[in-house]
């Protein structure tokens, strides 16, 4: 199991990696509220290798609509930097020095890692509102790869969304969103309950983009 985590520009929140906690529906970060949702998506090795290749490419955000602009990859002054590694209880190990490699989806589109920060265009009605944000840890495992992105100044939001792609035992494939967030200004809370709303709609959405028959549309 592989986990790797770089948060070279500061996040807007406290509780990196929050989203990994086992606990987050019941303990989120103080002032926050935290969100889990889950959708099959099929089964099979083949389904979960397609799934897999259009998360880590932005698949889930583009499929909800939203346009994913400037996008870009930080690489540390190492050019052997990993990020961090956890065992299977979620210990850091010592970093192994290893070349970086960098894959490419079908269209080109390098994939997330850890430090790729983006803008994302919201679609809402005529306006198009920006969310800045930074990948603060990657999941590569067997049986489970993903990410995890938090919100950077600018976004209207403040806290960390947890994207990650499953293969069960019985060989069911299901998409997970875990989230924990909280309107980044005083004057945004005062529209929180319109917010959460539309935060609503977009996880609703997610779950509904590496679905096959939205994902092959």
């Amino acid at each position: 199991m592989r986990r790797s985590t770089y948060t070279a520009t500061a996040v807007t929140y406290g509780s990196v990696g929050g989203t990994q906690a086992a606990d987050l529906m019941t303990y989120p970060p103080e002032g926050y509220r935290p969100a889990e949702a889950s959708a099959r998506l099929g089964s099979g090795d083949e389904r979960f290798e397609q799934a897999v290749a259009l998360l880590m490419t932005w698949g889930v955000q583009r499929g909800a609509g939203i346009d994913v602009t400037r996008i870009e990859q930080e690489v540390p002054d190492d050019p052997g930097y990993a990020g961090l590694e956890f065992d299977a209880e979620g210990v850091p190990q010592v970093p192994v020095d290893r070349p970086r490699e960098t894959l490419y989806g079908d269209d080109g589109t390098a994939w997330i890692t850890s430090g790729t920060s983006a803008v994302l265009r919201m679609p809402f009605g005529p306006f198009h509102p920006e969310a800045p944000v930074r990948v603060v840890y990657t999941v590569q495992e067997t049986d489970r790869v993903g990410f995890a992105y938090g919100t950077v100044h600018g976004h209207p939001f403040s806290g960390e969304e947890a994207f990650l792609v499953s293969r069960e035992p019985d060989g069911s494939v299901w998409l997970t969103l875990r989230v924990f967030s909280r309107p980044a200004t005083w004057p945004l809370r005062l529209a929180s309950p319109v917010l959460r709303v539309l935060q609503g709609v977009f996880m609703r959405r997610y779950l509904r983009a590496l679905h096959p028959a939205v994902a092959s549309a």
